[in-house]
């Protein structure tokens, strides 16, 4: 059974083709550098060349395919450009959907994120029923997140797109070769402790988790309809020291005040954008969404799918086994 993925080099992407090629699937993965992709998936796939700008290439990833996951996107905290990542992100998404429906595939899984549903106020979990809009969307990424599912929603009700909507929370995990901004700071706080924190909480699952998620939502979930895919609801200084302990380290021990972390966005993109750095420590989106606790609940997906979650000290614990695999913790 043939099935297309695009993102399966990146962090969730490359352990759902573990569990694909586990199934006995035929995998057809769109990817823009072949070599690179070789490096990285181990597992019996057949590379496409190209992007999702690339009508002929996405045509000869679909042909013959039943199904369809599509994770790929363009994930920058910092872009000196939001239209480029509009681009990829928007319209790539918006040319894959119609070339999936002009192929007939049957059943296509599309990868949003938490990050479209917002943030509570009061710090409690939010649900897929959020009303969110792309006003309350701080970064360019976010924006172009939550356009995207958009695309894909509208295309489902008025074309009868066959879509699933999964909402990943932030995967932690073995295989994090980038590494994701989440799993630098896992890094960071393996090797030094993660001295400086701040006064924020987020949702930590474990990426093997979320990738089988995606195969649940393939198998059980409802047309149009959302589904997060999180595990545990912890503060930024928690997912620290539950990090540095399995290091030796002495854990965080300053609270970076708001103010300095907003200097600290103001400088970087600043020096980002005057080219003195590729990619800042801090932006200025990034300080916001820093203020806000980012819960979220996985009830619908546990009720639906029969989705399950590890303790994000499992997922913690692995990343840092697999970083020191790598001699990443040097």
């Amino acid at each position: 059974m043939n099935v297309m993925i695009t993102g399966a080099t990146g962090l969730i992407g490359s352990r759902l083709v573990r569990i694909l090629a586990g199934q006995g699937f035929h995998i057809k993965a769109l990817v823009r550098d072949k070599i690179r992709a070789e490096k990285l998936v181990t597992e019996p796939v057949e590379f496409i060349c190209g992007d999702l700008s690339n009508e002929a290439a996405l045509e000869e990833a679909l042909k013959d395919c039943k199904y369809l996951f599509h994770l790929a996107a363009d994930y920058r905290l910092w872009v000196p450009d939001p239209e480029v990542m509009t681009q990829t992100n928007v319209e790539g998404t918006r040319l894959l959907m119609r070339k999936a429906l002009e192929a007939g595939v049957e059943r296509i899984v599309y990868t949003s994120s938490v990050c479209v549903l917002g943030c509570n106020a009061d710090g409690s979990p939010v649900d897929e029923d959020a009303s969110s809009t792309v006003t309350d969307m701080i970064s360019p990424y976010k924006k172009s997140k939550f356009l995207a599912e958009k695309v894909v929603m509208d295309m489902v009700r008025d074309e009868g797109l066959p879509a699933v909507i999964v909402n990943p929370s932030t995967p932690v995990g073995p295989g994090d070769s980038r590494p994701t901004p989440t799993g630098t700071m896992v890094l960071n706080a393996a090797r030094d402790g993660g001295l400086f924190y701040a006064d924020t909480g987020l949702n930590v699952a474990h990426v093997d988790d979320i990738a089988q998620g995606h195969l649940l939502a393939l198998k059980h979930g409802k047309i149009g309809r959302r589904y997060i895919l999180g595990g545990d609801n912890i503060s930024l200084k928690d997912l620290f020291i539950m990090t540095a302990r399995m290091t030796g380290k002495t854990g965080p021990k300053f609270k970076v005040p708001q103010i300095l972390m907003f200097f600290a966005g103001f400088v970087g993109e600043m020096f980002a954008r005057l080219g003195l750095m590729k990619n800042p420590i801090a932006t200025l989106d990034s300080v916001r969404m820093a203020s806000k606790k980012m819960y979220y609940s996985s009830d619908r997906a546990e009720k639906e799918l029969g989705y399950t979650h590890r303790p994000a000290s499992e997922a913690v614990k692995d990343a840092v086994r697999w970083f020191k695999d790598q001699n990443m913790l040097n």
